[in-house]
């Protein structure tokens, strides 16, 4: 049954009028895809329009099953609709985590998979499609293809990444990653400038997860100044002893709530500033290492529930780019310098160091990658065309799960791929059968 709703992405812009479905078997999802102009939705947790359908947005959450897990392999089939919270839940305790994860564990995995998402150890890792072995895809025909690996279909390579534009995600298989306990060894390197940073990232390749809060607001001397934060996953041995006799349980947290959307002003300049200054100082005065849970280290903002309403009604954009190695340095300091003359400061600000990634359509290159929160308003969108130009003129690209408003000229000329999986999606009929706003906007 379709009914009429508005949706939007996790930033709460833009918004559409959409027609929604919600299939529980591959038969409704089978007739769905005939129809044509359809795009599956996973939580809704890619940023910006990218789950918001052309003609019709499947919602897949009601096909969540776990149906088979190997434990000799770690091999875990699943539908699309089942989410890496559920997966957690269940494997962490049997000694499994998932080999890579985003900064939400609230993502589907049919979401994963179409963004092929990234996380904090994608410099020795890759990102989440490195652990697919299958999928199962609905295309144009309404029929169920096997894809994998193995068969060295470019379809299943192009479906990593894809944005759920060539069929509909059915269920995958899966590896996940054996551990030995639900804590993390985090040590933080404490950057004065970018510069620093950038070495940090550098000298912590044998890391296995490396991440760092970026002062957006620093200026002069301390540009780019940061808190690096390194993890490794805690060895039985290290777990505190109050919890060395179950080393995968970890203690619950309570939950916080954002129970209203936060007026306009509320994050400004010198709100935003006073945060960064307050957070810098906090860093510098903590422990060098300390051993954390598995929740706080991966998803900080999970703990607070609807942390997406700080930013007021009109929701926020995000801004996330990945430059290539060698012109890194100077692609991050004209970013981070036009970020803080603007004013316009990021509560959340993100730098991350990329590996090699050699993929059909995937965002991840070598390099580094920066992303940036901004509130939806005229001086934000004013300073995105200006970041956009800057990363266009260092050799960038940007993240379509985070993408709402980026122009088709510049997605195109940022990313030549776009234009070969334009035309695979015309001569396959891809494009008339699966269709999202973010595809329509970008001429895909």
């Amino acid at each position: 049954m379709m009914r009429r709703e508005v949706l939007t992405g996790w930033g709460r812009y833009p918004s559409k009028p959409c027609l929604v479905t919600a299939p529980r078997t591959e038969s409704e999802v089978s007739t769905l895809a005939r129809h044509g102009g359809v795009i599956a939705r996973g939580n809704g947790r890619a940023y910006g329009d990218s789950a918001l359908g052309g003609a019709a947005t499947l919602d897949m959450r009601r096909m969540n099953r776990i149906l088979s897990f190997d434990p000799a392999t770690g091999v875990l089939v699943a539908e699309a609709g089942l989410l890496l919270a559920d997966i957690i839940t269940t494997f962490l305790p049997r000694g499994w985590f998932p080999y890579v994860t985003p900064g939400t564990k609230f993502v589907s995995l049919g979401g994963a998979i179409a963004s092929d998402v990234h996380g904090k150890n994608h410099h020795c890792d890759g990102a989440f499609g490195s652990f697919v072995e299958w999928v199962d895809l609905v295309g144009a025909d309404g029929k169920m293809r096997r894809l994998s690996r193995s068969d060295n279909d470019p379809l299943f390579e192009w479906t990593l990444g894809g944005m759920g534009l060539t069929g509909v995600i059915l269920r995958a298989a899966i590896r996940l990653r054996p551990v030995e306990s639900g804590w993390i060894r985090q040590r933080t390197i404490v950057a004065p400038n970018l510069r620093a940073a950038m070495a940090g990232f550098e000298e912590a390749q044998d890391a296995t997860y490396s991440v760092a809060w970026i002062d957006c607001l620093a200026t002069g001397c301390a540009l780019g100044r940061s808190l690096i934060m390194l993890g490794e996953h805690a060895r039985v041995e290290e777990v505190p002893d109050a919890f060395r006799a179950s080393p995968l349980s970890t203690p619950t947290k309570k939950k916080r709530t954002v129970p209203f959307d936060a007026p306009a002003l509320a994050l400004n300049r010198y709100s935003v500033k006073a945060f960064n200054a307050l957070y810098w100082r906090k860093g510098q005065g903590g422990p060098e290492e300390v051993l954390i849970d598995w929740d706080s280290y991966f998803y900080p903002l999970d703990a607070i529930l609807g942390w997406n309403r700080i930013y007021g009604r009109r929701g926020f954009v995000q801004f996330q780019c990945a430059l290539p190695l060698d012109r890194a340095e100077a692609g991050l300091i004209a970013l981070l310098t036009a970020t803080a003359r603007a004013g316009q400061g990021s509560f959340l600000a993100v730098l991350k160091r990329f590996g090699a990634q050699d993929s059909r359509f995937s965002f991840p290159m070598e390099g580094f990658t920066l992303a940036l929160d901004f509130p939806a308003n005229p001086k934000t969108f004013a300073l995105l065309d200006q970041l956009d130009r800057i990363t266009l003129a260092h050799g960038g690209r940007f993240y379509l799960a985070k993408d709402a408003r980026l122009s088709a000229s510049t997605f195109h000329e940022a990313d030549p791929r776009a234009a070969q999986y334009r035309d695979l999606r015309r001569g396959a009929g891809l494009d008339h059968a699966f269709a999202s706003a973010q595809s329509q906007r970008l001429l895909l």
